[in-house]
């Protein structure tokens, strides 16, 4: 929110006091505090009858750094408060005359004690942001309602990124952000998953540490700072350096949480119900079996709302007029090699029977005089599951052992948004600051059941809200998107913010949510899809199998989504990549070229893992531009090449796109094409593309449950490329992309294949020579 009237004066109805001279700086073990009048002290009266503010600096792990911004310190905090993962860490602090200064790794704060306020962070020595004149400010407004704000300097051609899943312009420069879940769709400034988190293209975040909301302020109200605000009498964010936007992101997930690694077959095309239709077992079965009858692999079905009577949501009972025997049912489905994935929220109907369980337990949020908090919004009289209640969350989880006990193998963790405010939680929690953290604590909750009743590793959701902390519970994805090309950009580029904001794993829905899309749409929308981390078909009104779109539809459907189960050896070591460093697997391209300048602002295109470029479609006409980086780029279909370093202007069919790979990459191909979850090892297939002379490229496979399998490399001197492997003993072989010939093999043999060359080893060789 906006505090002043340009850059002089102060809005109507606020009083800012802000740090003008600092009166004492002390140490504490690690932690530096520094204490600043709010006025000039000319005389020890002038000591009498003002504000002193404090302003503490710390380390919970290397290359991080803490400030705490505060007036009063004694106000009651009653929580919730973010998970906060603390390393040991070395922190070095020295107090001069003219500077204090503290150290933790590479990242440093120097408070310059001669300056009025002054405070400058560094990472190796170089500056990357600061707090001057007249940045934080402790505020009153006319009701005395107290606010404090932090501005931090904002360099030239310094971009922003970031704030959770934010479908407005990628790069944030110039916009006004809250940090408020909302159940807004994809078409306007609010959002589902809010991250008070920004990644600055200079190589350093920024985390502000308030489950409540944040204001953002982005080189808006003072064009030369990103400015951030709270209700309260203090303000605590942290500093996190890292040099590159993926170290950031690393640090980051170190200190909120990594990802979790989901299952191998999440990965697969999932098909829903879709939200409004009718259906019952005939009308599933009618999908699944017109599926395997045209080819199209499918790994997960969805039962979306009315698997459950309406009113009644949730009740987590199987309408028994649709479904009389759901256990036989999903024996059946399960028997197709499907997983089962049903839709839930944290939300009780007044119909529902278990209404009046919660109510008489006490197990429901409550207002100010002891009743439980309803309204009609959505479902009639409905209330909220309270999650700060132990015994209520154990109740809600016991509901969800029978659902998998019966035969379901995740959740689509529907809303968590709509959250009040005018209420009271069992263990005394502030409700402004439990509306965006009730997310996480719903999450957990179904997350952690899952593991207990699965084990570790098999746990998966597809949900849809998110807060700080949320990352360690996937999948998430996008929210009610329209069936439109603009809405599938807008889709891309929230995934893509959310990416930079520490989770690794999104989808969508391919096609739209809201409305039917013609043909056209559907078909793009499925390269899109299929080549996210997650693939969902899925809709509002109409179902989404591809028959009903047309027969080229179902071609389209059936060549990404093979294409995609046959590039798993690839992507699963991208999505053990994501949990270990905290990356997404759909990365921005900042986030891989950080130095190319072409790279600060691009949204309609993406690397998925650190090799693949995708280049969605967005037009009926097929047309498509996009930008590569400095190199040689081979398109993993067709094979065509192109010189990098510059924009490209293409026109595609529906089976191709531009999914380009990055020179010297080593991309795994399995051999399975008709399910995700597989031995990826097992006659794996490593296509190398453009090593140029004096260059070497590597790849690695992992098995389902991550763990290091075998390792492939290249190594080219002059016209001879030495090929490795070491780890599995399984057959392996490579294939050299571009190419139609080589001059010798030794230790195997080549013969031609539909991609370029295929070098088959003898038996037992684990390292070849090709000479081309």
């Amino acid at each position: 929110m906006k505090f002043t009237d340009g850059y002089w004066q102060t809005r109507e109805g606020y009083e800012l006091q802000n740090p003008a001279e600092i009166r004492d700086i002390t140490q504490s073990g690690d932690t530096l505090t520094v204490y600043a009048a709010t006025k000039v002290i000319a005389t020890k009266g002038d000591t009498l009858n003002g504000t002193l503010l404090k302003a503490s600096f710390s380390s919970p792990m290397p290359d991080v750094i803490k400030v705490k911004l505060n007036h009063h310190k004694g106000k009651v905090n009653s929580g919730p408060a973010f998970g906060i993962h603390e390393l040991e860490t070395q922190v070095n602090i020295e107090i001069g005359e003219d500077q204090a200064e503290l150290s933790s790794g590479n990242l440093s704060v120097t408070v310059n004690r001669k300056q009025g306020w002054s405070v400058d962070f560094r990472f190796d020595g170089k500056r990357i942001t600061g707090s001057g004149w007249r940045a934080p400010a402790y505020i009153k407004d006319l009701d005395k309602k107290a606010y404090y704000r932090e501005q931090l300097d904002l360099g030239v051609g310094e971009y922003i990124y970031g704030l959770g899943e934010r479908f407005t312009p990628f790069v944030k420069n110039g916009q006004i952000v809250e940090i408020w879940n909302e159940d807004g769709g994809t078409s306007s400034e609010q959002s589902y998953k809010n991250i008070p988190f920004y990644l600055s293209s200079k190589g350093y975040g920024v985390f502000v540490n308030h489950p409540e909301k944040v204001s953002y302020e982005i080189a808006s109200e003072n064009v030369s700072r990103v400015q951030f605000s709270v209700e309260g009498e203090s303000l605590e964010y942290f500093i996190i350096g890292g040099g590159s936007p993926k170290a950031v992101l690393d640090n980051y997930t170190k200190l909120t949480g990594k990802p979790a690694l989901p299952p191998a077959w999440t990965f697969g095309l999932w098909l829903t119900t879709s939200f409004t239709t009718d259906y019952d077992e005939a009308t599933v079965n009618h999908f699944v079996d017109g599926m395997a009858e045209r080819d199209l692999p499918l790994a997960v079905f969805h039962f979306d709302c009315f698997w459950m009577k309406e009113y009644q949501w949730c009740d987590f009972q199987w309408d028994k007029d649709m479904f009389p025997d759901p256990e036989g049912m999903l024996r059946r489905l399960k028997d197709k090699g499907l997983k089962i994935c049903a839709w839930i929220n944290p939300y009780i109907a007044e119909k529902s029977y278990l209404f009046d369980e919660g109510m008489d337990n006490g197990y429901l949020v409550k207002t100010a005089d002891g009743s439980v908090w309803q309204w009609d919004m959505w479902q009639a009289g409905m209330a909220l599951v309270d999650f700060t209640n132990p015994a209520a969350v154990a109740w809600y989880k016991g509901k969800l052992e029978t659902l998998i006990d019966q035969g379901v193998d995740c959740f689509k963790t529907d809303f968590g948004e709509r959250i009040p405010t005018d209420v009271v939680y069992y263990d005394g929690s502030d409700p402004q600051k439990m509306h965006n953290y009730y997310t996480f604590l719903y999450n957990k909750a179904v997350f952690e059941v899952l593991e207990e009743k699965l084990g570790k590793g098999e746990a998966a959701l597809f949900a849809r809200s998110a807060t700080v902390g949320g990352q360690q519970f996937p999948v998430h994805w996008g929210g009610d998107c329209s069936a439109t090309y603009e809405s599938m950009a807008e889709t891309l580029r929230g995934g893509l913010s959310l990416g930079l904001s520490g989770f690794g794993f999104w989808s969508h829905d391919i096609s739209g949510f809201e409305n039917t899309a013609p043909p056209d749409i559907y078909k793009r929308w499925v390269q899109f899809g299929l080549l996210s981390s997650h693939s969902r078909l899925h809709g509002s009104t109409s179902y989404r199998v591809p028959w009903l779109f047309d027969e080229e539809a179902v071609d389209v459907v059936r060549v990404f989504t093979k294409l995609k189960c046959r590039l798993m050896p690839y992507l699963f070591r991208s999505a053990v990549e994501s949990t270990e460093l905290g990356l997404p697997m759909m990365r921005a391209m900042m986030l891989e070229f950080p130095e190319d300048r072409t790279c600060t602002a691009l949204d309609t295109q993406y690397m998925l893992g650190d090799s693949i470029l995708v280049a969605p479609i967005f037009n009926k006409e097929g047309d498509v531009e996009y930008y590569l980086p400095e190199g040689k780029w081979t398109n993993f279909l067709t094979n065509e090449m192109r010189e990098g370093g510059r924009w490209h202007q293409e026109q595609h069919g529906y089976m191709t796109l531009p999914m380009m790979i990055k020179p010297g990459s080593i991309i795994a191909f399995g051999r399975e094409d008709s399910r995700t979850d597989y031995d990826f090892a097992n006659d794996v297939s490593f296509h190398l593309f453009e090593l140029a002379d004096g260059s070497s490229a590597s790849a690695e496979i992992v098995s389902m449950k991550g763990e290091k399998e075998m390792t492939a490399a290249a190594v080219r001197s002059g016209d001879v490329i030495e090929l490795t492997t070491k780890g599995s003993s399984k057959p392996w072989s490579f294939v050299m992309r571009g190419l139609t010939q080589v001059a010798a093999v030794e230790g195997g043999h080549a013969e031609p294949c539909e991609w370029g060359v295929k070098i088959i080893p003898e038996k037992s060789i684990r390292t070849l020579r090709v000479t081309l």
